[in-house]
């Protein structure tokens, strides 16, 4: 019994030194001066350095809020490029201080990895996609191929639960990087790829024949992308959390990089007011300037111009809003209330 009770004393100083450690994380970023997203090590659309060496993507700009958030300089970030095996060690470790990397929000990991989702940045669909010369319309007609994935991912448990659920085998090539599944693909090592719509549509314009390649139709899944933090520290959560819905609620009332001075200098509803700052208070609660909304707009835009220059019509991808529209607009994406 005296053993059990070391043990379990043991095991409670471990978890509240973790929770400890977690809950400085909003100060420890104040007093470094900027913030470590993970990211993706190369995933156009997402996290990518463009012909400059500077990074880009949907979720380099959600670090960038953060950023214009907490120091009111979008430019107080470091990226460190993280494998899908590599992510959350990261974050539980102290690497990085956010995970803003598409990320699947799952039930598992907010429970078992000390880790919590913040929020939604991209709502995604795993898929499958295979040559066109394989003459297969969907999915279900792949009993026994050999498909390219990446390991230690949703991805990987969400190939193995549909192939179970139509009692068919296949046989899964486990490869570390997208661009390793990629060139395994174009050299024939597997019949077919899976990662998320999104990724797909990526990896058929980086084959240069978009014609030769099929994007089967039906959803393996959910994949509800979006920032990490470590558990323990509400704090430096609710930054990450209210920079995400700065994002959105700038969006939904028409406030860009472009018109955001403007707008500030005119007559605006109490609701904008609060959004740009000019009513005093919104601010002290996060541990933030009263601004800090007004940051992001200015210095990194709204949800929809990070979308369009990343994933939309200003990318090479030219992905439609889809589910990832204003929900004035059809689509899922809501701005909880700044007030």
């Amino acid at each position: 019994m005296k053993l059990i009770r070391l043990a379990a004393a043991a095991l409670m100083g471990l978890c509240l030194s973790g929770m400890g450690h977690a809950g400085q994380t909003f100060d420890t970023v104040k007093k470094r001066g900027f913030v470590q997203c993970g990211v993706s090590t190369n995933l156009p659309g997402f996290a990518f350095t463009d012909s400059k060496g500077e990074w880009q993507g949907i979720d380099v700009d959600t670090c960038r809020a953060i950023a214009a958030a907490m120091f009111g300089n979008a430019t107080k970030f470091k990226v460190i490029p993280l494998t899908t095996q590599a992510r959350f060690t990261a974050l539980q470790s102290g690497e990085v201080d956010v995970l803003t990397r598409n990320t699947t929000q799952t039930m598992s990991r907010d429970t078992t990895l000390g880790l919590i989702g913040v929020g939604v940045n991209f709502y995604d669909s795993q898929g499958i996609m295979v040559t066109k010369d394989a003459n297969v319309s969907s999915a279900k007609n792949l009993a026994g191929a050999t498909i390219c994935v990446l390991p230690g991912t949703t991805t990987e448990l969400n190939l193995t639960d549909w192939f179970r659920g139509l009692k068919q085998s296949f046989k899964p090539v486990l490869l570390d990087t997208v661009d390793e599944i990629k060139r395994a693909f174009a050299a024939g090592r597997c019949d077919g790829i899976t990662m998320d719509k999104s990724q797909l549509a990526l990896a058929r314009i980086a084959f240069g024949n978009t014609d030769k390649y099929v994007i089967l139709p039906e959803p393996l899944s959910k994949e509800p992308l979006g920032p990490m933090v470590r558990q323990g520290d509400e704090a430096w959560f609710n930054v990450v959390r209210w920079s995400l819905n700065a994002l959105l609620e700038a969006e939904e009332y028409n406030l860009t990089s472009k018109n955001v001075d403007e707008i500030a200098k005119g007559s605006i509803p109490p609701n904008i007011q609060r959004i740009l700052g000019t009513s005093p208070g919104m601010g002290k609660g996060l541990g933030l300037d009263d601004k800090w909304a007004y940051n992001i707009i200015k210095q990194v835009g709204n949800y929809g111009e990070v979308f369009d220059r990343s994933l939309g019509a200003g990318s090479p991808m030219k992905l439609e809003r889809g589910l990832n529209a204003l929900y004035t607009k059809g689509g899922l994406m809501y701005g909880w209330p700044i007030r």
